[in-house]
């Protein structure tokens, strides 16, 4: 009996889909084309509106702190039209769902209606399609493109910028499509609901300051190589609307749910926030567009390789911006307005008002312009990203010296591949081995060349992964002496967030370098995840809550359609736990496991963040045996996936591996910085004296190695140079 109601059940729906289908194919390409239009004005309109108000914010000086941390999350250039082709489309198939909402009950998959040709028509109407065309590579070059395009000759856009991440396991959404768990309360996935993220963050992250403890065996550098490495891999900005695409509903101001808002609600009995009526703003991620059943995914603005873009760019207008235009030397633009002694700072951004003159007040020091949007937020930062243009300049006035005949492009580029090498030895041979601990050699085995079949892209899953890195970061920023005694007091990391002026007024980038070496970072322990100035109090000034990071990274997990703790141990081939006893076993901590449960009612729906974070370390690393696999796994792809990898067969000479072999981080800092003793092993805790030694102890890159052999030839029009270039370009597989 069962059995025959069921058949009737599904011939019923086949003959409703049928139907629906029917009225879809009847639609005509005038009412599909109508409703892309409609998107347009209603998308347009919400990117206006937001940049207007951001105007307008930031000529009063009323930019609040939680807005100046979005403000650089907002798309520019290419990625600004990559994203608004995928608003369009995702804004029209909105609008075609609602028109037919009359002749469908129940939740439904518009694009499940719409046949291929019609996807295929509004794929193209929106813009989409740019993405898709063909790339031509031509001619092999010994560079890479500053996009990232025509690495891999087979697939020539795997790993280019503003391209869609790629996903390990399929999405997970509310509707199977894009709306995030979490966003309808009360609905049960494994049988229970999504707690609120904050009260997550409330119940497990939270710790009392007095009870910090710091690493006794990690410098603080340790730490902050990893953001800055981090920015050269990905990047998912914000959609650049902060107004709903009927414009009726303000994000900022707003605690509706609708897109692109997806607010964080404040759980009864909040610790520090009592109206719980009010929440903390948050903004859903930039789309990317995606064809076929148009499952929501989320753009990387950055190339995917690990190639200091965030030092040249990862779009061409922006590369060409930061270059110095004005000779044939190959260098990178300066600041024409301040030296630090005597060494160069980054250009100044040339935005008429922007979110380091609101904070620098009367010190009026703007943002500096560099690869990376992100370079501003935080001071150590600053320091790195100022730290590696000036390496890059050095290395091109060396170039020239040995190769007075190289013009400015050739300077630039050799400059720029040998850049791009350090950072990759720093990463691969100092920093991810105390990472990943004893895991390091089975996830990240020995270098055996470039395989072409390697997916390069960064995933989903690792742009959240990586943010591990959180719970390193102390509640102050610290200034050193020459000495190594601090500077004054120190700097509550609230107050120190696009605080450039500080370096340019206050003594320049040594002093922070100084303390990310001597110092330590924080530890991550499961009773002191993250310090209450990135969970509490960064915007305590501000009346309204602005700010909670571990919430803000459950939340982004949710928005990106990240699949549970439990599919992701399964990925990685780690035991999936089934409830308490179980979980307790994989954290080896039962009153944590307790809380888990408390709150998410099973192991499977843990977000991938807080679930990772929680593990206990790898022997000899810093993060558990998840973070460890999902990490690994990420940096061994961007290595054997990358034609221009610095140990790739042609990339370089013998003689230059060899050279490049006795770079280090410390040798940098004593290139560029005034700074005259530096740690031999950088990322280790290291005290001042004992652990530092002079910097002519440390080893030099031998730049002799790029000399080019010349050879003479004698031509009617007198003496024409032929140089033999070093490593030939033609070799680059």
């Amino acid at each position: 009996m069962k059995a025959e109601i069921f058949l009737g059940l599904l011939v019923i729906l086949s003959l409703f889909q049928a139907s629906v289908s029917s009225s879809f194919e009847e639609l005509s390409d005038a009412s599909l084309l109508s409703s892309v239009d409609e998107a347009k004005q209603l998308v347009d309109a919400a990117y206006k509106h937001t940049r207007d108000r951001i105007k307008e914010h930031l000529q009063n000086d009323a930019l609040a702190p939680v807005k100046l941390l979005g403000y650089f999350k907002q798309p520019v250039a290419g990625t600004r039209a990559a994203v608004r082709a995928a608003d369009y489309m995702e804004t029209t198939l909105t609008l075609l769902k609602e028109k037919l909402q009359w002749a469908v009950r129940g939740d439904f998959n518009v694009t499940d209606l719409l046949t291929p040709a019609q996807l295929e028509m509004i794929f193209k109407a929106s813009g989409c399609d740019q993405q898709d065309k063909k790339i031509n590579c031509g001619a092999s070059s010994c560079y890479r493109t500053i996009t990232g395009e025509c690495n891999n000759r087979r697939n020539p856009s795997l790993g280019a910028s503003n391209r869609a991440l790629v996903r390990w396991l399929p999405a997970e959404y509310e509707d199977g499509v894009s709306v995030p768990h979490g966003w309808t309360e009360g609905k049960r996935v494994s049988g229970f609901p999504f707690p609120l993220v904050r009260k997550v963050s409330n119940e497990i992250v939270r710790f009392p300051p007095e009870q910090l403890r710091m690493d006794q065996q990690r410098s603080l550098m340790f730490m902050q190589w990893g953001q800055f490495i981090d920015h050269d891999l990905d990047f998912s900005p914000d959609t650049p609307a902060r107004v709903t695409f009927s414009g009726k509903v303000d994000c900022d101001s707003s605690c509706a749910k609708q897109p692109p808002c997806f607010p964080i609600k404040i759980p009864p009995n909040d610790p520090r926030i009592k109206n719980t009526r009010d929440c903390l703003p948050f903004f859903r991620s930039a789309p990317a567009c995606t064809s076929g059943r148009a499952i929501r995914d989320q753009i990387n603005a950055l190339t995917s390789f690990l190639d200091g873009s965030m030092v040249y760019g990862s779009e061409v207008p922006l590369a060409n911006k930061l270059r110095d235009q004005t000779n044939q030397l190959g260098l990178l633009a300066v600041n024409q307005n301040f030296t630090d002694k005597g060494k160069a700072y980054m250009p100044f951004n040339n935005m008429q008002k922007s979110p380091c003159l609101t904070v620098s007040k009367e010190a009026k020091i703007p943002c500096f312009l560099a690869g990376d949007s992100r370079a501003n937020e935080m001071l150590e930062l600053v320091c790195m990203h100022t730290l590696f243009l000036r390496e890059h300049n050095r290395l091109a006035r060396g170039l020239k010296r040995l190769n007075p005949h190289w013009n400015g492009e050739k300077l630039y580029q050799e400059a720029r591949k040998i850049l791009g090498a350090m950072i990759q030895i720093i990463t691969y041979r100092d920093y991810l081995p105390l990472l990943l601990g004893t895991s390091f050699r089975r996830l990240i085995p020995r270098y055996r060349g470039y395989n072409e079949s390697v997916d390069p892209r960064i995933s989903n899953v690792f742009t959240l992964a990586f943010r591990f890195a959180h719970a390193s970061v102390p509640p102050t920023v610290d200034r050193l002496d020459q000495n190594y005694k601090s500077i004054g007091p120190k700097i509550q990391l609230r107050n120190a967030f696009f605080a450039v002026w500080r370096i340019v007024k206050e003594g320049g980038i040594d002093p922070f370098l100084r303390s990310l070496m001597a110092n330590q970072a924080k530890l991550m322990t499961q009773q002191q995840m993250l310090v209450d100035e990135l969970r509490d109090r960064m915007f305590e000034q501000i009346k309204r809550i602005g700010f909670d990071l571990a919430a803000l990274n459950m939340q982004r997990s949710r928005d990106h359609g990240l699949p549970g703790y439990n599919s992701w141990r399964q990925f990685c081939g780690l035991s999936q736990p089934s409830g308490l006893k179980t979980l307790a076993r994989v954290l080896r901590n039962h009153a944590l496991a307790k809380k888990f449960i408390e709150l998410y009612g099973t192991p499977k729906n843990i977000d991938i963040w807080i679930g990772a974070l929680a593990e206990p370390f790898v022997n000899g690393g810093r993060v558990g045996p998840l973070m460890a696999c999902l990490i690994g796994t990420q940096f061994r792809n961007i290595r054997d996936g990358d034609r221009f990898w610095w140990e790739s067969r042609g990339g370089f000479t013998p003689w230059q591996r060899s050279s490049l072999d006795k770079i280090s981080l410390s040798r940098i800092i004593c290139d560029n910085t005034h700074i005259s003793k530096v740690p031999r092993h950088i990322f280790h805790a290291n005290r001042y004296p004992s652990g530092f030694v002079s910097c002519s102890q440390i080893p030099k890159l031998d730049l002799r190695a790029w000399k080019s052999k010349r050879t003479e030839e004698v031509t009617e029009q007198g003496i024409r140079f032929k140089q033999q270039i070093i490593p030939a370009c033609e070799h680059v597989r």
